[in-house]
């Protein structure tokens, strides 16, 4: 008869905190090649995209104040900050565009202007890179109006969702005409995905990718980002983006989304919403993303300037939790810097 040993004892007796002798987790802890060869989750380079700034009249690269080491790029800049994403292997570039004051009115006309700084922008940065980076492009009004919104406002001052749909749809063909490989509709309209892989297909533009907008948050940490747009905001866009408090909407979105063609789904922003960037990852049959955005950026360089924390960990820290979370895809201003450390 074998005699029983109760948990936590051994030969030497009791062992402290329960348990067997012979279970140490910390043996796979012990130096940086164990640790290495035992990780769950590994970041890759190509899962990474760089979001970039181009700026219509200026002949400098015109640095954004909150967020250091950003700017908001010339068209020839741009061209260069695309090749060295190649050369550092990153995935995508996601292009956001710029225009000058002058040009931006109710409707956003530059951003339907083949001549346009986005459209522009993005002829040269293929011109440049050809297929060799995935070319993405932001599909929103909101750079482009003189007040500030993703839409067109009726009379009364509310974004107009089927007006602004066309919009879109304008801008949709416009941009895969100047070469865009993805487009990223951004706006929060109900029926975006669906109204513009029409307006694609239609077009002939079949092979061009949405990547959706899906759970796309009202937040504090866009703050930094309306500096690098030059965002001519005023108010918020609580009525088309969703409420932080609300996880069964971004569900909604997410099915809405994919029943309509979305090729791509995205979580914006990141690190306050890791439980929906899991449940999309569990749920969703396409690549999830995750945009890991201005504030959060803003955050750790700040503090890392400060002296406050370590500024590499920190960021492969947050890359590798989204990760973990079960993202595809991660939008992050430090794509083409850490792609070369992974």
């Amino acid at each position: 008869m074998t005699e029983h040993v109760p948990a936590g004892s051994g030969p030497a007796g009791p062992v402290p905190g329960g348990g067997f002798p012979s279970v140490r987790p910390r043996r796979l802890r012990t130096t940086p090649a164990m640790r290495r060869m035992v990780a769950e989750h590994r970041l890759h380079p190509a899962e990474l995209i760089l979001p970039v700034f181009v700026r219509a009249g200026i002949d400098e690269p015109v640095p954004v104040s909150s967020m250091p080491g950003v700017v908001q790029h010339t068209r020839e800049t741009l061209k260069k900050a695309a090749a060295e994403a190649v050369r550092a292997g990153v995935g995508g570039i996601m292009i956001f565009g710029v225009p000058e004051e002058r040009d931006k009115d109710a409707v956003g006309s530059a951003g339907t202007d083949p001549d346009g700084i986005l459209q522009l922008a993005l002829r040269d940065v293929r011109g440049e890179v050809g297929d060799d980076l995935v070319v993405m492009s932001d599909l929103c009004l909101d750079e482009f109006t003189d007040h500030g919104h993703c839409g067109v406002l009726d009379a009364q001052g509310r974004v107009d969702n089927d007006v602004t749909l066309e919009r879109y749809a304008e801008m949709a063909v416009v941009q895969a005409e100047a070469g865009s490989h993805v487009l990223g509709p951004s706006g929060m309209m109900d029926g975006q995905i669906g109204h513009v892989r029409r307006a694609l297909d239609e077009a002939g533009h079949q092979d061009v990718s949405l990547f959706a907008y899906t759970a796309k948050y009202t937040s504090a940490f866009y703050g930094p980002f309306r500096e690098a747009v030059a965002s001519s905001l005023k108010g918020d866009r609580k009525t088309y983006q969703q409420d932080p408090a609300n996880s069964r909407d971004a569900q909604r979105e997410l099915s809405l989304d994919l029943a309509e063609g979305a090729d791509m789904v995205m979580v914006k922003p990141g690190l306050p919403y890791l439980d929906i960037l899991r449940d999309f990852a569990e749920r969703a049959d396409v690549p999830v993303g995750v945009y890991q955005i201005s504030g959060e950026y803003a955050m750790v360089e700040a503090a890392s300037q400060n002296g406050w924390i370590d500024r590499d960990q920190a960021i492969m820290e947050t890359l590798t939790s989204f990760k973990r979370a079960g993202a595809n895809l991660i939008l992050t201003y430090w794509a083409t810097e850490f792609a070369g450390k992974l």
